[in-house]
């Protein structure tokens, strides 16, 4: 006999569900997450077992590698495509659980993509260089804006991460208080980078990018950190069957529902990839600078609409460049992009 489960996973327990091919709940129960505990509930069912579906929570890596090492056929749930019939009366975790596997038997269930685990643990030290990025940028524009409140200066990013010389404590010196303030600051932006680029070397020595990823570099505004983070964020571009899926993963279509020429709402505007929504943000930003043809194109842009506008434009170009670079191993062809 067929059998299909679901399994609804949080943070410190599993619900299971299992169905047989007719849709006939057979199974039900709450497991503690312990490993052990997990593979001999669902031992006496293996055989019979045709499929088990885990929702992509933040903590699915643990159990789908769990149950592929023991041969179980997974499917990963993307929860954001799943839809349940708005009428019920009841819901609970338990027929979230029969309702994964139910999709799964009729065939209709969303899928996400499993990210071999072998290569998700340097993909996820590139998004923790990310994270201090964003936590170096924070203490940054802090400390921006006490020097401006306070001495009317405005006092640019790079000359803040200075290391050879301490730009910050001449402003600030005549304040006890403001310059303590400063220092902390100062010091703690200066550690910050000194990981960041930590980070960064431990990823292009462990790393290598990979055909037919390693013509990202060609493109304007696209360095060693961004192609590296293209490359480990998309995975195999086969999986997207169009430039239009890769480009929506990115983030990088607008997510508007219109009826007649009227606003009819907005989709979900964080599905997708948000690691690759700031990688191509970052090539629009420093395309714009450097290349001639970029700039020219979101110059163009500019004078129709405004400056968002125009620089997610040019984000959504590199993405579609990026997607048939990847897909049929050229470099890219400013001409095709800007024509």
């Amino acid at each position: 006999m067929k059998l299909h489960c679901g399994l609804d996973l949080h943070s410190n327990n599993t619900y299971v569900g299992i169905i047989d091919q007719n849709g006939k709940r057979v199974v039900r129960t709450k497991l503690k997450n312990i490993p052990e505990n997990i593979v001999q509930f669902l031992d006496p069912y293996k055989e019979d077992l045709a499929s088990i579906v885990v929702e992509s929570t933040y903590n699915w890596y643990w159990l789908v590698d769990l149950l592929m090492d023991e041969k179980y056929k997974v499917h990963l749930a993307n929860p954001s495509a799943i839809q349940k019939y708005s009428g019920l009366k009841h819901s609970d975790d338990t027929d979230d659980a029969f309702w994964l596997a139910e999709m799964r038997r009729l065939g209709i269930l969303p899928e996400g993509y499993i990210y071999p685990k072998a290569e998700r643990p340097i993909r996820d030290l590139l998004r923790k260089r990310g994270h201090l990025v964003k936590l170096r940028t924070s203490l940054i524009i802090s400390l921006q804006n006490i020097i401006s409140r306070n001495c009317g200066v405005k006092l640019s990013a790079n000359d803040i991460k200075v290391i050879q010389e301490d730009r910050v404590a001449p402003f600030l010196s005549d304040q006890e208080e403001l310059f303590l303030a400063g220092a902390v600051s100062k010091d703690a932006i200066d550690f910050l980078g000194g990981k960041i680029r930590y980070i960064e070397t431990e990823v292009r020595n462990r790393s290598r990018l990979k055909e037919p990823y390693t013509l990202l570099r060609t493109m304007p505004g696209v360095g060693t950190i961004l192609s590296l983070t293209i490359m480990l964020e998309t995975g195999p571009i086969s999986r997207f069957s169009k430039v239009g899926d890769y480009v929506s993963y990115c983030r990088k279509v607008p997510s508007l529902w219109t009826s007649n020429g009227k606003k009819k709402g907005k989709g979900n505007q964080k599905n997708g990839n948000r690691y690759l929504a700031w990688a191509f943000s970052e090539a629009s930003e420093l395309s714009r600078r450097t290349d001639e043809n970029a700039r020219a194109y979101y110059n163009r842009k500019r004078q129709k609409t405004n400056l968002m506008v125009a620089h997610a434009a040019l984000a959504h170009k590199l993405a579609r460049a990026a997607y048939y670079i990847m897909k049929d191993q050229v470099p890219f062809m400013p001409e095709k992009l800007f024509r």
